[in-house]
């Protein structure tokens, strides 16, 4: 399974998704612009002594990612969604997508892929922090298949 951060921006976030994806065989792949440095103390500190063993793949924008990994599935995670994040069938091999935690993920790039846009059931119309999204995502996906290693 890979981990797509699409321009995240709060080091810490994406320190947690690093220690989530060493924990559970993922990818990370981090798509930039990002809003920190991967050598930032909050980056390290979330991602505590598991960086040494992430698989990360970090890609200069999207087209660059699009070359480098030739996704054939991928869901991108936005707030609003029509489909839920448990109507999706997964496979070891999918992408899950997850935009920054101001802006999501841009128009240009969301609207290639209109029948993949899956969403997390809230009562509140704000959003949940993003490292609990990739988290609550990512767990019903390895569900799915039943916990076995990537």
């Amino acid at each position: 399974m890979n981990i797509v951060l699409y321009e995240p921006e709060i080091p810490a976030n994406t320190g947690n998704i690093a220690r989530l994806c060493v924990v559970s065989g993922c990818k990370l792949h981090l798509i930039r612009p990002l809003g920190f440095f991967l050598d930032d103390k909050r980056v390290r500190r979330a991602g505590l002594d598991y960086w040494d063993q992430l698989d990360l793949q970090i890609h200069d924008h999207w087209q660059g990612f699009l070359d480098t990994t030739k996704p054939t599935t991928m869901y991108f995670v936005e707030t609003g969604s029509a489909k839920l994040y448990t109507d999706v069938s997964y496979t070891p091999h999918d992408f899950l997508v997850f935009g920054s935690e101001t802006k999501g993920i841009r128009p240009e790039v969301l609207k290639d892929y209109v029948d993949n846009h899956i969403t997390l059931p809230m009562l509140n119309p704000r959003s949940l922090n993003l490292s609990n999204t990739v988290a609550i995502t990512l767990y019903e996906a390895w569900r799915q298949n039943d916990f076995v290693a990537w």
